[in-house]
């Protein structure tokens, strides 16, 4: 016993004690040995239990008579991604917790890992709402240019960076759109993306104020869509041509038989969980 705790304290540097390559094979078979002795040494004289012959019996006593529920989740911070950790707890917490834990990351840094990974975010997301996600694409570039070497820049950039965050999250809920278009989340994303797919009378970028009717008009049509995608697509149609054309079919007349905004919209309503 005492030559296996010797070799074991010395023999990550049996090289540098002028030990040859021959030496060390031997050290290690005879440590090997002597481990191998002692250890039938002590089963069979009762100090040591080998429990081989009994685990099957164990297993299936187990698998048998012991019922083990599932773990809960008590809230593991580490499996949220850093945007998700900045909604649960907020930027600062979310800087201590995941993106500089060890402390030893500066201001510039860190303002680039959150920067990387709201970019990350925006373009995981970007075919879900395309409206919307350039929308924060443009936010996004303006927090770039935010400067943020000096403290009081720096926390102006981190709230401004949260409530980008948080902006994401709420997608949709909070955007300005009709009342009747409350409680239909994929109408929504519809609605919001319908202003630049369909054919208007102005530049798209034209600043000028919404027309009432306009926008009444566009949340009847996207409620309709909404309605023939729920009614009338048929289940699993994604990725089968024959029932991705149905869905086409249906869409067509709806968006005034305009091929290329009935393909657009559709790319957007495959990409949402609610049909």
């Amino acid at each position: 016993m005492t030559f296996v705790r010797a070799y074991a304290a010395i023999a990550q540097d049996l090289d540098d004690a002028g030990y040859s390559d021959s030496d060390i094979q031997q050290l290690q078979a005879e440590t090997e040995n002597f481990t191998e002795i002692r250890k039938a040494i002590k089963q069979h004289s009762n100090e040591e239990l080998d429990i081989k012959p009994y685990e099957a019996d164990m297993r299936h006593l187990i698998n048998t008579y012991i019922q083990a529920d599932h773990a809960e989740g008590l809230g593991d911070l580490s499996q949220l991604s850093l945007t998700e950790l900045i909604i649960e707890t907020g930027i600062h917490d979310a800087i201590a917790k995941k993106l500089n834990a060890k402390g030893k990351l500066s201001k510039n840094a860190v303002a680039e890992g959150i920067i990387n990974n709201v970019r990350k975010t925006i373009i995981r997301e970007q075919l879900t709402d395309p409206r919307f996600y350039d929308q924060m694409s443009r936010l996004l570039d303006d927090l770039i240019r935010q400067k943020r070497d000096d403290t009081e820049s720096y926390e102006e950039f981190l709230r401004d960076a949260e409530a980008l965050v948080k902006k994401m999250a709420g997608k949709g809920a909070g955007g300005p759109h009709p009342a009747i278009l409350n409680g239909h989340p994929e109408a929504i994303v519809i609605f919001n993306n319908l202003a630049t797919l369909l054919p208007q009378d102005y530049a798209v970028n034209e600043i000028r104020e919404p027309d009432p009717t306009e926008i009444q008009v566009r949340a009847a049509l996207a409620l309709e869509i909404d309605r023939v995608m729920r009614e009338k697509a048929p289940a699993d149609f994604r990725g089968d041509e024959t029932r991705e054309r149905q869905v086409l079919n249906e869409l067509f007349p709806l968006l005034s038989r305009n091929r290329d905004a009935t393909a657009a919209i559709f790319e957007i309503i495959k990409q949402q969980p609610g049909y």
